[in-house]
């Protein structure tokens, strides 16, 4: 019912000084911040390594539901967002072992359905349970184009194979060249098989 963990959000006051520690201390890749008017935040996706998706959160001036999370600190972890494929499924499942939840919603499109879980539900963990095609809100550097399943980038020492990942965004493998000839052989046998 879940595929995947997709990000963990961490809500902040100071949105530059988060960005700037994350992207230029650690090496996350920033995507672009985006103004979410009618609930008066910021949210950003950043990228670490290949696969690994951080979500920075903090308040437009004014109020916002991040208010009470941030009166007493500076920032710290919000949510965990988990991906479904079908959020109407996860939402029985739920039901049927009494667990509430709140919030469900959908945006226009059909493009994100997510509903959440209280920390008081989830052992002190926010979470957020949604539906939607992650390629779909990442960066394009991130991913793969659009209907390509694999690239592959020659090397001194042999190549480096990188797949698009079911989860979105891509994984890339180094091989050296006896790797490549063991898996040429392996994809051969493969196709000798074929009826």
């Amino acid at each position: 019912m879940i595929s995947r963990v997709d990000h963990i959000a961490v809500a902040i006051k100071d949105h530059d000084g988060a960005e700037q520690f994350f992207c230029g201390v650690l090496g996350a890749r920033p995507g672009k911040r985006i103004g979410v008017g009618g609930r008066n935040f910021y949210w950003q996706s950043l990228v670490l390594g290949d696969l690994t998706r951080l979500e920075l959160v903090s308040p437009m001036e004014g109020h916002s539901f991040l208010d009470g999370f941030l009166r007493n600190r500076e920032g710290g972890f919000h949510h965990m967002t988990l991906q479904t494929p079908d959020l109407e499924a996860m939402i029985h499942r739920l039901e049927a072992h009494g667990i509430p939840y709140f919030g469900k919603n959908e945006y226009s499109g059909g493009v994100w359905k997510e509903v959440f879980i209280h920390p008081r539900d989830a052992f002190g963990v926010l979470i957020q349970i949604a539906e939607f095609r992650a390629d779909d809100w990442m960066m394009p550097e991130a991913k793969m184009p659009d209907g390509t399943r694999w690239e592959l980038e020659k090397t001194d020492g042999g190549a480096d194979l990188v797949f698009a990942h079911p989860g979105g965004g891509k994984v890339r493998l180094e091989f050296t060249r006896g790797e490549l000839r063991s898996l040429m052989e392996t994809l051969q046998e493969a196709l000798s098989d074929e009826s």
